[in-house]
């Protein structure tokens, strides 16, 4: 009898056990199913984003082949459409935003983390924060009304006067000052991508081990010897993460662009004339389309914004592989 009472807890102990086992398995099991759901779902999604835009463009491109990439005339009354006009404002407004915000982007950040007082730092931090938080319209509403006045009163006119005669320069910053345009476009770019690039390098930059500035430092380092040589090395991969997502901001802003670019269907050497992107044409036309080539044009412009942000991610990413492969070797 106490070889049976004693046998029938341990086999009660068993029991609970072989449950909590089976329990745990049930639930790792729903957990990595429903990961790899999540994940396939993302796949169909994009896929179905890229056959749905391949469909509604196909009458464009069937009829246009591929001079609708090399075409610059947009005329909805005759229904002879072009692209490189969208596209080489695309292109030039995104490629000027990130010049000038990634090197004040990781400016205000190593000014965060190495030189700010610590009472500033919460401050400045939270207001960067806030800037990523505006809606594009008001930026579009600012811009129009209260940047592009000012550049067209001070900025834009000194920049004529001052290349005025320099070759190549003077084509460049050419024209009458209108105040809206391509230039007025990127800076307004900049602007919001900004706060994007600064918060994930500040983020990148907080990661780096106080032992090795530290380590720096008692060498006789400078703050710019040791932000150079230890927190930007260190960081590399995360600054270019932070860089791609702002240049995919740029190429995909619609409403701030719309406002402030000029919307003219033409391609100009000089960044003060007005222009027109890929986001800003379809915001535009898309609501007065009137016909399928009108409307599949307009689609596929949407298609090649697609495919441009598509391969810029992924040349972004084969690069951030290499550099995780040279950091390994």
């Amino acid at each position: 009898m106490t070889i049976v009472a004693e046998a029938m807890p341990s086999s009660l102990a068993a029991q609970a056990r072989e449950s909590r086992v089976r329990r745990f398995a049930l639930t790792d099991t729903l957990f990595r199913n429903s990961t790899r759901g999540a994940a396939i779902l993302v796949l169909l999604i994009l896929g179905g984003v890229g056959f749905s835009l391949v469909v509604g463009s196909w009458e464009a491109l069937s009829k246009f082949g591929f001079s609708f990439l090399t075409t610059e005339s947009w005329n909805p009354v005759t229904e002879k459409f072009g692209a490189l006009a969208p596209i080489y404002g695309t292109v030039v407004t995104a490629a000027i935003a990130i010049l000038i915000a990634v090197p004040i982007g990781i400016g205000i950040a190593v000014f965060l983390t190495e030189l700010c007082p610590r009472p500033l730092q919460r401050p400045i931090g939270i207001a960067v924060e806030l800037l990523a938080g505006i809606p594009s319209i008001i930026y579009g509403i600012w811009g129009l009304f209260v940047f592009a006045p000012f550049l067209q009163t001070t900025l834009q006119p000194f920049i004529i006067n001052v290349f005025h005669g320099v070759p190549g320069l003077n084509s460049l910053f050419a024209g009458p000052p209108y105040g809206i345009g391509m230039l007025t476009s990127a800076l307004i770019l900049a602007i919001m991508v900004l706060p994007f690039i600064t918060s994930i390098t500040k983020d990148v930059f907080d990661t780096v081990p106080a032992v090795l500035k530290e380590s720096a430092y008692g060498i006789g380092c400078t703050t710019w010897e040791v932000t150079r040589r230890v927190v930007i090395p260190y960081t590399r991969i995360g600054i270019m993460g932070g860089v791609m997502l702002g240049l995919g901001r740029a190429l995909g802003e619609t409403m701030a662009v719309t406002f402030v670019i000029g919307n003219a269907h033409r391609i100009s050497a000089s960044l003060f004339a007005p222009g027109t992107t890929i986001s800003a044409t379809i915001a535009n036309e898309f609501t007065e389309a009137d016909g399928t080539l009108y409307t599949s044009s307009l689609v596929a412009l949407g298609l090649i914004l697609f495919i441009l942000t598509f391969f810029i991610l992924a040349i972004a990413r084969f690069m951030l592989l290499r550099l995780e492969r040279r950091a390994g070797a």
